[in-house]
């Protein structure tokens, strides 16, 4: 059995991953990145259409090349990465360090020691389980990112006329990816009354192919006993029944971060983001444990979650040396109109980027930062949808006991 210590374990090497990686090796640690596949990148690998690294880079790139410059970038400031490794398993020690148990097919059995942990595990897809439609367990039905990956890694076709339940971004850049291959796409049906998607992906996916969105539709029953041979979609407003024929369905039904490991650590999840609560210094509620990107709460833009990242990489360095971290002992709440904010405690007279979902549509929108119920700073925001993450950078005044965050409409 062999053994590894290391000042930082980062597990999961996708942009989230890479990123607080190279933060925290840039900042002295010794650190130790960690992913099951069999190459870096996670999902980026798969996603070859361009749109990545305009925050992050100033750049568009493709997936790929987003991924390799992350790993350009990881590598370069000393960080090791080791790819074909399952984490099974993290146990916080009596005397604060953890344990890691890694299998691999190339070494087996391997145990690394570090002082602190950064999650970046990202999320799964949620399936036609999850959303509970009948029919029979036939061939022909995927989730978008899986058959994203069978075409653009694999080479193969799922079908040739496909329905897609769910207008997420993955499931709008399949539509257009599945017409690019010559796949007929019948629709992509939402149950919501606006898409879940960025409009970007709606104009360049949808639009530019002349592919039909149904809004307020569902879909009901897939018919078929060997391979997919229909779909029954009902229209939420009406209740009129339409019958599809297809011989492919793709679910982009939302996204679950990934914290099985977490939980079996003991930590405490936010029911309202799936992923762990954290501070100001994206650390959980286990101390040394730190999360970011996609397993945190799922973000729009892989250039958020690699920012977002980099913070957790350099409060995991901080506390791995030593060093203490701020006292984030501040509440952070927010209204109605917004389902979270992150994070969730926040120290009293530091600088801090909070990160948000709305669950309201509107043109323009005041996002608040209040301290003791007073205003203290405020955004005006464009185009307010739940698709679509709101930020807001803020300083914490030190005499603060309570701090939340309003978003009201404007007329």
């Amino acid at each position: 059995m062999k053994k590894i210590d290391c000042d930082v374990l980062v597990i999961g090497a996708g942009g989230a991953g890479l990123s607080a990686a190279q933060a925290a090796a840039s900042a002295g640690a010794k650190v130790l990145t960690v992913d099951r596949e069999e190459a870096c990148g996670g999902v980026l690998c798969q996603c070859i259409h361009n749109g990545f690294g305009l925050r992050f880079f100033n750049a568009e790139l493709t997936g790929p090349e987003y991924a390799l410059r992350m790993e350009r970038a990881a590598r370069e400031s000393g960080a090791e990465i080791r790819c074909g490794e399952t984490v099974s398993s993290v146990v916080r020690r009596s005397d604060g360090t953890f344990e890691a148990t890694l299998f691999s097919a190339a070494d087996g059995v391997t145990k690394v020691e570090s002082r602190a942990a950064v999650f970046t595990t990202g999320c799964r897809e949620r399936t036609r389980a999850n959303i509970a439609v009948p029919g029979d367990r036939c061939a022909g039905i995927y989730t978008a990112g899986s058959a994203q990956k069978l075409m653009n890694l694999n080479g193969m076709l799922p079908g040739r006329r496909a329905l897609i339940v769910g207008s997420g971004d993955i499931g709008l850049i399949m539509a257009r990816r599945c017409r690019w291959s010559g796949i007929e796409v019948a629709a992509v049906i939402e149950i919501l009354p606006e898409p879940s998607g960025l409009p970007r992906n709606i104009a360049q996916c949808l639009r530019d192919f002349d592919i039909p969105l149904l809004l307020s539709h569902r879909c009901r029953k897939i018919i078929g006993r060997n391979r997919v041979e229909a779909a029954e979609v009902e229209n939420m407003t009406t209740g009129e029944v339409m019958t599809f024929k297809c011989d492919t369905i793709l679910f982009s039904v939302g996204l679950i971060p990934e914290n099985e490991l977490l939980k079996a650590m003991g930590a405490k999840l936010n029911p309202a983001t799936g992923g762990p609560g954290v501070d100001s210094s994206l650390q959980c509620s286990v101390p040394g444990v730190f999360a970011a990107g996609n397993s945190l709460h799922v973000h729009d833009l892989v250039d958020f979650a690699s920012l977002e990242a980099r913070r957790a990489g350099e409060s995991a360095a901080r506390y791995a040396s030593g060093a203490g971290l701020p006292a984030a002992e501040l509440p952070v709440s927010c209204s109605r109109s917004l389902k979270y904010v992150v994070p969730g405690r926040c120290a009293a007279g530091e600088s801090c980027e909070f990160f948000f979902r709305p669950t309201v549509s509107c043109r323009r929108a005041k996002l608040s930062f209040l301290a003791d119920g007073s205003e203290i700073a405020k955004k005006m925001c464009v185009s307010v949808r739940p698709a679509e993450m709101l930020t807001m950078k803020a300083d914490v005044p030190a005499e603060a006991k309570n701090l939340s965050f309003e978003l009201e409409e404007c007329k």
